[in-house]
């Protein structure tokens, strides 16, 4: 099978531990973009998160795409045209902000692509996120209150075994509008509903010309879930959770190991 897209989850996938991308998977990287291959960063992180690892394998000389909040947003990586947005409605938002108030030890996180919104930086997570997405943090008396703009997608921070017991709790009453995935084992996100990694790699296929069958995508998580189920050869991380690894049809080394190059090397001339 001759691949025309190489999609890639970025944290516990492209980077290693150390949130950095291996030199020997760059090259592999490098090399099929130089074949023609599109190289898609596919990540539930907010759209400025993906700029390091988009200038690290300098995309914009390729034309690779920047797939942003879990599905949300798609972005050509040369032109910086947003090619796809899906933002949850003001009134939805706010809805769901009011309705997560109920429990206080859950970390609403949301942003505008500037600002991440909280009552406290030092709530969970939050100013993790605001250095992993090269973004800033606006302190406000109330979030709901704050948001007078439609994001793309909501998280819920928690420590795991808090999270986990509220994942009924959070998404009651909003499953008709919104799709919720469990990114990290602190992390639950919330996009407007039908938004995945799936939905997007769907549309950047179609407006490209690129087969289902000819997609390549690489993850680790439970939201890489639908990617690799969309494409025509998926491959989990040796890291990955137990989940993903079932439904992969390759399993190949750890973040840490180059498990993107080992397996590049094996379908590509590298």
């Amino acid at each position: 099978m001759e691949y025309k897209m190489i999609a890639l989850d970025l944290d516990g996938t492209l980077n290693n531990d150390e949130k950095i991308i291996t030199p020997r998977t760059r090259e592999a990287l490098m090399s099929v973009q130089e074949q023609g291959v599109i190289v898609a960063l596919v990540s539930g992180r907010q759209a400025p998160g993906l700029q390091r690892e988009a200038d690290a394998l300098h995309l914009e000389d390729y034309h690779g795409l920047r797939i942003s909040y879990n599905g949300g947003r798609i972005q050509d990586a040369t032109t910086g045209k947003i090619l796809f947005d899906s933002a949850i409605d003001n009134e939805t938002a706010v809805s769901f902000l009011r309705h997560l108030e109920a429990w206080p030890e859950l970390s609403p996180i949301v942003d505008d692509g500037k600002y991440i919104y909280t009552t406290d930086a030092s709530r969970h997570k939050v100013m993790d996120e605001c250095r992993n997405n090269n973004m800033q943090v606006k302190i406000v008396d109330n979030i709901a209150d704050a948001v007078d703009f439609a994001p793309v997608k909501i998280l819920t921070a928690a420590p795991n075994d808090i999270l986990v017991s509220h994942l009924a709790d959070i998404r009651r009453g909003f499953e008709d509008k919104l799709s919720f995935v469990q990114s990290a084992p602190w992390f639950y996100e919330a996009t407007m509903k039908g938004v995945s990694k799936s939905s997007a790699l769907e549309q950047a296929c179609e407006r490209l010309g690129i087969a289902q069958s000819e997609v390549m995508a690489f993850g680790d998580a439970q939201n890489d879930m639908s990617m690799l189920d969309f494409a025509g050869y998926g491959v989990a991380m040796g890291n990955a959770c137990d989940e993903l690894k079932a439904m992969a049809d390759e399993i190949t080394a750890t973040n840490n190991e180059d498990g993107i190059a080992v397996t590049l090397a094996r379908h590509f001339d590298i």
